[in-house]
């Protein structure tokens, strides 16, 4: 859900905040980027950068109204998806320094009609993504165009409760829309409070995120976006979901510099205390004593030492991104109207701008040994999913089933990783002198083997 840019005399904005000579170079080097991915025609991006709390890059490119030809503004406010967890995760972390409730609960306490397949279902589960309760987004119920209608919490719930879990709590990390929804829920039996009513007069309010709404398409808010899908050449208005489906996973709507004070306001520690925020960014241990990528609300990486706290978002007509780097106190956040555009390769450009580092270092393999790798490779736990890996003038490319395209980034004869996707650690293996596989690990180990 993210990006942007354009000519700034028509879209109107980098703001000048007393640049340096580098941010200067930032700006031209981002501008170019921008420009050049997202036209007046079309749907685009808003995008800041900040360095050690200050904006040094605010700009905004592409269409906010295909059929009303409105620009794109850098104070539009665009639907958050999933950056939204990131304050039903804070809401809860309030809740336990109050001594309402504990990590350590069990989710039958707040919803005592919820089934425990004999399983401890905690709310530390629920924030980590270990709960084994499957994603509500990913089952195929039977009431058609579901999507549309407006629910209140518990009835939601009531869909998706009986659905059996998927693995046994904190054994595994598997991203489900379910553990948040089921917080949402559980702010409001704590707190007695709607969920809006808590972040609202608990959140938004302390922290001055005026641009900060629970979306409603009933609701009239200021300076809200379009969403777009491409269906081929042709962009069509996003399908309509009613906003009661996100809720506490995923319902809320905002810009970039309100989620700019968002971070800040997290680190002046007036709605966290210091020691509580901080247990929110270390990576969960699973049973087996595995770390995952994921705390309470924030995806926590490390790529080439370079350390990051961050969450994107995926919601009808929109993808986001917010990313921190702690240690050099560099804020990225873009926000796109368009489910079509392409987030991660530019999230990572942007990211690398502003830091001034490479996230990915290439080098040269053999000629040779790269025609060795061409060829289909087929999920092991999947076998509707392939991968086929070409060779395009000296340039490995992977063709993902339902995804696109993307080159291979080499770190050693047979180490990879896909361009722009960090993370996601790859490397090709050979048996008995012949490629048969190659393993991709990123929450978890996936084996793709070489169709023969």
């Amino acid at each position: 859900m993210y990006k942007l840019f354009f000519f700034i005399c028509i879209l109107g904005s980098a703001c000048n905040y007393g640049q340096s000579k580098q941010d200067k170079q930032l700006e031209k080097k981002l501008d170019e980027l921008l420009s050049s991915k997202f036209s007046l025609s079309e749907p685009g991006v808003e995008v800041l950068a900040a360095k050690k709390g200050e904006i040094v890059y605010k700009k905004a490119f592409g269409s906010a109204n295909l059929e009303l030809n409105v620009p794109i503004k850098p104070d539009m406010v665009f639907k958050l998806g999933s950056i939204t967890k990131q304050f039903t995760a804070v809401a809860i972390l309030q809740l336990v320094e109050q001594g309402k409730i504990s990590l350590q609960d069990n989710l039958q306490k707040f919803v005592p009609d919820y089934p425990s397949y004999s399983q401890n279902i905690t709310i530390e589960n629920l924030l980590t993504h270990t709960s084994g309760i499957k994603d509500y987004m990913q089952i195929d119920y039977q009431e058609p165009y579901l999507e549309r209608r407006d629910f209140e919490p518990k009835e939601l719930i009531d869909l998706f409760k009986n659905v059996p879990l998927e693995f046994e709590p904190g054994t595994k990390y598997k991203y489900s829309n379910s553990g948040y929804y089921l917080l949402g829920y559980i702010i409001e039996k704590v707190s007695g409070k709607s969920y809006s009513t808590y972040l609202e007069e608990n959140i938004l309010k302390p922290l001055v995120l005026n641009h900060t709404y629970f979306d409603n398409s009933n609701n009239i808010i200021p300076n809200r976006v379009n969403g777009y899908r491409k269906d081929g050449k042709v962009f069509k208005n996003a399908d309509y979901w009613s906003m009661t489906i996100a809720y506490a996973a995923g319902g809320l709507i905002s810009n970039t510099e309100d989620l700019l004070k968002w971070n800040e306001g997290l680190y002046s520690y007036k709605i966290l205390k210091k020691e509580t925020l901080e247990k929110a960014f270390v990576p969960f241990k699973l049973k087996d004593g595995s770390v995952i990528e994921y705390g309470y609300g924030w995806i926590l990486k490390n790529v080439n030492g370079i350390k990051s706290i961050e969450h994107g978002g995926a919601i009808t007509g929109f993808l986001t991104n917010e990313i921190y780097y702690p240690e050099e106190k560099v804020f990225v956040v873009a926000l796109f109207n368009c489910e079509c555009a392409p987030k991660d390769e530019l999230s990572v450009d942007i990211a690398s701008f502003a830091l001034g580092k490479t996230f990915q270092q290439e080098v040269k393999v053999d000629t040779a040994l790269l025609n060795e790798y061409i060829g289909v490779y087929t999920l092991s736990i999947d076998t509707k999913r392939t991968i086929t890996i070409t060779n395009e003038n000296g340039q490995l490319l992977a063709k993902i089933s339902g995804q696109g395209t993307v080159p291979l980034i080499f770190q050693s004869d047979t180490k990879f990783q896909f361009k722009n996707i960090l993370g996601a650690e790859c490397e090709f293996v050979k048996e008995n002198g012949k490629v048969t596989k190659f393993n991709i690990s990123q929450n978890g180990n996936f084996e793709w083997k070489k169709n023969q």
